[in-house]
């Protein structure tokens, strides 16, 4: 029966070109059941399931060193000297920059920078947000701080003097911060009573009823987060004003539409009414409209006191850095390959500075680092506005379209999926095992052999160079 089931006019006139030389891998899991598993085979009995496992493990594994790489991604590097690692990378085999001939120009990794975690530090130097705060007594209880502090949070415990005093009741855990007002350069916030076990933001304390001290002085109070992990810098703070809260919503409407333009997705949202760990899921520019998720859970329900829905109130909206000084100073230096080129007759008076040179960076081409964390990979300045390509691994199981297999390595994946399911079975002889891991081995590197695609007249013309004397 032909394994062709379309004529050469269609195939020509298709979009499908080059496929016969690979086969799909549910096909290899239907011809293995076919091959290897039954009575009088090697195999008598095992589950579909635990053939698919294996057959996804070899396909795995095979996809870093045997298989051909041949997943590639183009982009022109933007001002931000950034670009998103692949859904599917797993490794890169090469970066590269292409030239106005389409000739790429090979990037080289360096190892000498990076893009730590900045981390919010006072004065002090200490890992912890400070400030000075004055009590002001009264119905509607204020503590004005000594600045503008707008790394503060609603929901953030706060600590001091007169919070944790004698007057302090047995039954509260802490404070938190329930509101923050910013006006001409000072921060302004109010406090509310944490119930061990719940967080009640909705009641403000009243400075002067009995739980906290009636003095006016200024002390220090320090600003914590809930879960007591480290406050990172902030890379930028935007307050919302005259901002309108819809009940049983998710929704912020801005006073004017133009007020939204510096709020972007992501930024962490702080306000008495919306739960701390709520984000920006959508600006909606022309309405001014702000959508609000939490990505930590299914529903979204922001919004949940109704006595302070419908007036207009500030909004305070904060993005986490995510650069650090160190990536900033790196993406803005001029690169150690191009401050010179060493083309004219410098050498010697560059005061022995070529001694020592490391190979990295003897290339005027430019560098790069992969920051695992964010998942991006950073440029030097020198390669802005540059065409750029990144050659990359995959696991091949990215989608069920590239879960094929290159008809040279079909015998290497019936021979890793017999030797794993013998393996993992009980009662199996030890020389069995060891024939099929044996086998498996040899299938692999008769595999490699052939995907390698070595041609004898591109072999001959490459060792012609190698014929001329080098003179010493």
């Amino acid at each position: 029966m032909a394994l062709l089931n379309q004529t050469q006019q269609e195939y020509y006139n298709g979009s499908d070109h080059g496929g016969y030389q690979f086969v799909s891998l549910n096909d290899i899991i239907n011809q293995f059941e076919v091959a290897y598993v039954g009575e009088e085979k090697i195999i008598q009995k095992v589950k579909r399931t635990d053939i698919a496992f294996h057959a996804q493990r070899a396909v795995q594994e095979l996809s870093f060193d045997t298989f051909k790489s041949y997943k590639a991604q183009e982009i022109t590097v933007p001002a931000s000297l950034q670009m998103t690692l692949p859904q599917d990378y797993v490794n890169y085999t090469k970066v590269s920059w292409v030239d106005s001939a389409g000739i790429k120009h090979l990037l080289y990794p360096t190892s000498k920078t990076s893009n730590p975690t900045p981390i919010l530090q006072n004065s002090d130097g200490d890992y912890s947000l400070t400030a000075k705060g004055t009590f002001l007594v009264g119905p509607n209880p204020t503590i004005v701080l000594d600045g503008e502090y707008l790394d503060i949070k609603v929901g953030m415990f706060v600590t001091g003097a007169s919070l944790n005093g004698s007057l302090h009741p047995n039954n509260w855990d802490t404070y938190l911060v329930s509101s923050t007002s910013n006006l001409n350069g000072v921060t302004s916030i109010t406090i509310a009573l944490a119930v061990l076990g719940t967080t009640s933001l909705d009641t403000p304390i009243v400075i002067g009823g009995g739980i906290l001290s009636t003095s006016t002085a200024t002390e220090t109070l320090t600003f914590t987060n809930q879960d007591r992990s480290l406050i990172l810098e902030r890379e930028t703070t935007y307050v919302l004003e005259n901002a309108i809260l819809t009940a049983s919503s998710n929704k912020i409407t801005a006073s004017t539409a133009t007020d939204v333009t510096n709020i972007k997705v992501g930024m962490l949202v702080s306000h008495i009414d919306i739960p701390t760990d709520t984000v920006v899921q959508d600006v909606d520019s022309a309405s001014g409209v702000i959508t609000l998720v939490r990505p930590n859970f299914a529903g979204m329900t922001s919004i949940t006191a109704a006595v302070l829905v419908g007036a207009a109130r500030e909004v305070t909206f904060l993005s986490i850095i995510q650069n650090s000084t160190t990536w900033s100073s790196y993406k803005s230096g001029t690169p150690s390959e191009n401050q010179d080129d060493y083309q004219d007759d410098t050498y010697w008076p560059m005061e022995g500075s070529r001694y020592g040179l490391d190979p990295q960076h003897a290339q005027a081409n430019g560098s790069f680092y992969i920051d695992q964390n964010s998942g991006k990979i950073h440029f030097s300045s020198n390669i802005s506005g540059k065409t750029v390509i990144l050659d990359y691994i995959s696991d091949g199981l990215g989608t069920d379209e590239e879960m094929i297999v290159h008809k040279f390595a079909e015998e290497a994946m019936y021979k890793w999926i017999a030797h794993a399911i013998l393996s993992t079975k009980i009662g199996v002889p030890e020389y069995v095992i060891s024939r099929f891991k044996k086998e498996r081995f040899a299938a692999i590197r008769t595999a490699k052999l052939r995907l390698s695609n070595l041609k004898i007249e591109e072999l001959a013309q490459t060792l012609r160079g190698k014929s001329k004397w080098i003179k010493h």
